[in-house]
């Protein structure tokens, strides 16, 4: 597995990483023995670079990787996020960036971790009271102390990225990405490049859509986080997976999977993006894993674009519910 460099200090991890939320049930049950055995493979395919945060099954993703750790001490970089909130009665949630909140959910995440420290910390999500640059500095403390390795940011605007810039070093940020989730090119990409900041897409496999065996609308479980999103449900489900056909049949003829190219692509979009999709099975992150493989030529890219046109998907990512918190720009 090749690298590339997650971190501004020069640290560099396996340019394909592993979203660990699927360890949390959010597409499907799953078990904690499962999970070890996708962290498992994940050494052995070169993937050292994992991705959690607190809110994933309110700890349960952090745990999974913490017992793991304790039966294997294998370096794995760890990311993992804080500021969102859930009330696990009612699901209310919200996001708070205030400092003594990200202290306390930073230690907690330390703790199910079993860590004393984690590659990098990432706002989940901007909490629209607290100035970034207050955020900035609450980072920086973080980092000063040991705590975190880097700084990071989730689905924030590359307006914001320049503020928090201004104050200090930015590691990474963490946008949805793939082949029908193409905002990030509207300025978020482009300010990551210039800035040196990696850029981590989430979802590069379009949540299952470019998965070789199709979604079964009818095996999503009631927490399935795609039941009722607007791209999964119908008439645009249909639409978007009688397109998708295309793109199978294209990796087909190049000798690969659906999964393989569609990771292959978001690799081949700069040098400085590092895709985690995620998955709760072995079989599914080797699939994944074969992207770093792929030789991609410009040849290639083409076919692909015609295929799938920037703005082919039917449907909106997020429900309006959803929408709540990612920063919109342009």
């Amino acid at each position: 597995m090749k690298k590339r460099q997650l971190l501004t200090s020069g640290k560099s991890v396996s340019e394909i990483g592993l979203g660990c939320m699927s360890f949390a049930g959010f597409y499907g049950s799953t078990t904690e023995q499962e999970a070890h055995e996708t962290l498992t493979a994940a050494l052995d395919l070169g993937i050292d670079f994992l991705d959690t945060a607190n809110v994933y099954g309110n700890g349960l993703s952090e745990n999974i990787i913490g017992s793991f750790l304790k039966r294997d001490d294998s370096k794995f970089a760890i990311a993992t996020k804080g500021s969102i909130w859930r009330d696990p009665d009612t699901g209310e949630r919200g996001f708070n960036n205030k400092p003594a909140y990200l202290r306390e959910e930073l230690e907690k995440s330390l703790q199910r971790l079993g860590l004393d420290h984690v590659a990098l910390y990432y706002i989940h999500r901007r909490d629209t009271d607290v100035e970034i640059e207050a955020v900035m500095e609450t980072l920086l403390s973080f980092k000063a102390e040991g705590k975190i390795g880097g700084i990071g940011f989730s689905e924030i605007s590359p307006a914001s990225l320049r503020r928090a810039a201004a104050i200090g070093p930015v590691d990474a940020v963490q946008s949805e990405y793939s082949l029908w989730t193409r905002y990030p090119e509207l300025g978020m990409i482009q300010t990551c490049k210039e800035l040196g900041v990696a850029f981590v897409p989430f979802s590069p496999v379009g949540r299952g859509i470019f998965a070789t065996r199709t979604p079964d609308l009818a095996d999503f479980a009631d927490n399935d986080f795609r039941k009722n999103t607007p791209r999964f449900s119908e008439p645009n489900f249909s639409y978007n997976v009688k397109q998708v056909e295309e793109f199978k049949t294209l990796a087909a003829d190049h000798g690969t999977t659906s999964i393989a190219l569609a990771i292959a692509w978001c690799l081949a979009k700069g040098d400085h993006l590092l895709p985690i999709p995620g998955t709760r099975t072995a079989e599914h992150l080797a699939e994944c894993a074969a992207g770093s493989a792929l030789n991609m030529t410009s040849e290639l890219m083409s076919d692909i674009e015609r295929v799938l046109p920037v703005g082919w998907a039917h449907g909106d990512r997020y429900t309006p519910a959803q929408w709540i918190g990612p920063e919109r720009y342009c």
